[in-house]
């Protein structure tokens, strides 16, 4: 298999720990929002949009380059 083969499985498992991390984050911004740090919490969400804003996208050309030619 030539390494340009390896290449969308591989940006495939970056994606999916970028959204675990995506995950575990949120999970830590409601803590910290449950425990009266509002301001802190929001700044985490925000700072999380782009993960969301590009998801689509990636999704969409993951699934392109894998397809078969």
């Amino acid at each position: 298999m030539p390494n340009s083969d390896l290449l969308p499985s591989l940006l495939f498992k970056i994606n999916e720990n970028q959204l675990a991390l995506e995950a575990a984050i949120m999970e830590l911004s409601n803590w910290v929002d449950a425990s009266g740090s509002a301001d802190v919490a929001d700044n985490v969400r925000s700072a999380l949009v782009a993960i969301d804003r590009n998801e689509e996208f990636i999704n969409m050309t993951l699934a392109l380059m894998m397809t078969p030619d």
